[in-house]
């Protein structure tokens, strides 16, 4: 298998963390704008908690986004390097990107926490399932 194909779903997941980012601060400045929060010199212990919750949600998110997806990263390029990348992995690979990109719009824009959690949940199956397999391959080969 070509490793820019296998390594596609890092890619993408690194640009929704970028698209995230920018949904942030899009709706990150005009709340604290319209809630008279001073930036300039602002104390970094400021209470963001006045913001609405759909803004916090998109600041959370993005922080989710460099949290669990950290251990994606580092066993793609595991894989990709080590010879393992092969169509299961890029297919579950690509699931996980897509839960977390999902993940990420149940936060953002529903705030349904059961609906928040399953995608989460799934997502966490398929980075298990990655790394159980390369465990295999590579202890147990």
């Amino acid at each position: 298998m070509e490793m820019t194909e296998f390594l596609k779903p890092v890619l993408a997941l690194v640009i929704w963390t970028c698209v995230m980012w920018f949904w942030m601060y899009a709706t990150r400045i005009p709340a604290m704008q319209k809630a008279k929060i001073e930036m300039k010199g602002a104390h970094p212990d400021l209470d963001l908690s006045v913001l609405p919750g759909p803004v916090r949600a998109a600041a959370d998110n993005y922080n989710h986004l460099h949290e669990q997806p950290v251990i994606f990263y580092a066993l793609m390029f595991f894989i990709a390097i080590t010879g393992g990348a092969d169509p299961v992995s890029l297919m579950v690979a690509w699931a996980y990107v897509g839960l977390r990109v999902v993940h990420s719009f149940v936060q953002v824009l529903l705030g349904i926490i059961p609906l928040r959690f399953l995608t989460f949940l799934l997502s966490s199956v398929c980075l298990f399932v990655l790394a159980g397999k390369e465990a295999l391959r590579v202890f147990a080969g």
